[in-house]
């Protein structure tokens, strides 16, 4: 079987130092679609250097080659077609408000494996913190088909009820045709989202957006319309990705807010409102 679970499990952790400069913080901002209108005050705090502050989804490329998804493959007990992988969701918690520049020391582990049956889900845990202390910690959920079946955890099946009643605010944000040859620019080189004749044997008609753009542009969507522009505000935030996202699509954010938490639901616009962000929750002070 190519995930030994228990070998996976077993490795010791991998560290190393990251580091990012506020240009690596500027390519991000425009990768999610910043900028737009390119003058506007609110969108320059994403854009221009002598205003700028860190989206908190920042954390999950920060140091461009630090451990992460596609490193979560090479680990000790994993080997698998890069074709049958999907980030399955992702769970960021900030610690404290992230630097326009520093450097860190990012350790990573398989903190667990399941057995869904037709798949494997690795839960891949990585801690960041610098000098001063923990930054953030990001839990991603790599969802391998084909890859289950072993007689295995089949891990926590319980999924929050869905929000009643009407959303509170409800955003569209239209992404760009070159959306992802920009936001893989931070690191994520994936081909699935660039090349076509990747993309075909894996299933689908076309490159497809990555989730953590998805994520990121859901995340501003959030802090500028709800929380006031103010990143320092966001204390976690965790989604399901429920579906592809392909670049030139538009997307509807929905967001139902409660006392220290927003409850948000992101769909496809143009496929009738199919489901790409499920079971997510920004948490804020």
């Amino acid at each position: 079987m190519p995930i030994d679970a228990a070998q996976a499990l077993a490795a010791g952790p991998r560290s190393g130092e990251i580091s990012w400069t506020r240009k690596d913080v500027l390519l991000y901002h425009l990768g999610i679609g910043a900028g737009v209108p390119a003058t506007d005050p609110d969108e320059l705090r994403y854009t221009l250097e002598s205003r700028l502050h860190v989206l908190p989804s920042f954390a999950t490329v920060a140091g461009a080659g630090s451990p992460g998804v596609i490193s979560g493959l090479s680990m000790p007990g994993v080997d698998v077609d890069l074709a049958k992988v999907l980030h399955g969701g992702q769970t960021l918690t900030l610690h404290r408000p992230i630097p326009v520049e520093g450097t860190a020391t990012a350790t990573s582990r398989i903190a667990a494996v399941y057995d869904k049956g037709k798949a494997a889900v690795l839960v891949m845990r990585t801690e960041v913190r610098d000098a001063d202390g923990p930054l953030w910690t990001n839990d991603a959920q790599i969802f391998v088909r084909g890859e289950g079946g072993w007689g295995g955890d089949r891990g926590p099946s319980a999924r929050p009820e869905p929000p009643a009643g009407e959303p509170d605010r409800v955003v569209e944000r239209h992404l760009r045709e070159d959306q992802a040859l920009l936001y893989r620019l931070s690191g994520d080189w994936n081909p699935l989202h660039a090349d076509p004749e990747f993309a075909k044997p894996a299933g689908f008609e076309r490159p497809i957006l990555h989730g953590l753009c998805t994520y990121g542009v859901t995340l501003k969507a959030v802090v500028d319309t709800l929380l006031g522009g103010d990143v320092g505000r966001v204390r976690s935030y965790t989604a399901r990705f429920a579906g592809v996202v392909y670049p030139g699509e538009t997307l509807r954010i929905r967001m139902w807010a409660s006392e220290g938490s927003v409850r948000v639901a992101v769909s496809a616009v143009e496929r009738d409102d199919a489901p790409v962000l499920a079971d997510t929750v920004v948490q804020h002070s």
